[in-house]
């Protein structure tokens, strides 16, 4: 076989610039997001098991530290994960099978993700207050 000197133009992978951010997408980057900071999460969860199953004081260290403004903050931030990428995941389940694939249907259930998980995230927060006996 002979070897061509002569070279085809490839085509070109378009830059990120033209592509039009979407709600999807977002959505896409998001769930990504979510799942690494689900990762980060979890140590939390085994550093309180793990304070719990040792000592009175490293137990009451670790409330200390969830119960702090920062600590407080990180753990709603965890549960909006939680929700966010479980949410994803059901919608990532309904695309399975073959249905929500329309681009103004996927937009809409995009969109309806973020919001959900927010709102569902206030209210775990709410009602876990309200069971703790207030703020």
């Amino acid at each position: 076989m002979s070897k061509s000197t002569a070279t085809r133009a490839r085509p070109v992978s378009p830059h990120l610039q033209i592509y039009r951010f979407t709600p999807t997408m977002a959505m896409s980057i998001l769930h990504r997001i979510t799942g690494g900071a689900l990762y980060f999460g979890m140590v939390l969860f085994v550093v309180w098991l793990v304070a719990a199953a040792s000592s009175r004081e490293a137990f009451d260290l670790v409330n200390a530290l969830f119960g702090s403004l920062l600590g407080r903050l990180v753990l709603f931030g965890f549960t909006w994960a939680l929700l966010h990428h479980l949410l994803g995941g059901i919608r990532h389940l309904v695309w399975d099978t073959a249905r929500g694939l329309e681009k103004r249907t996927a937009t809409r259930i995009a969109t309806a993700n973020l919001i959900a998980s927010i709102i569902l995230t206030l209210v775990v927060w709410i009602a876990g207050y309200m069971l703790r006996g207030g703020f």
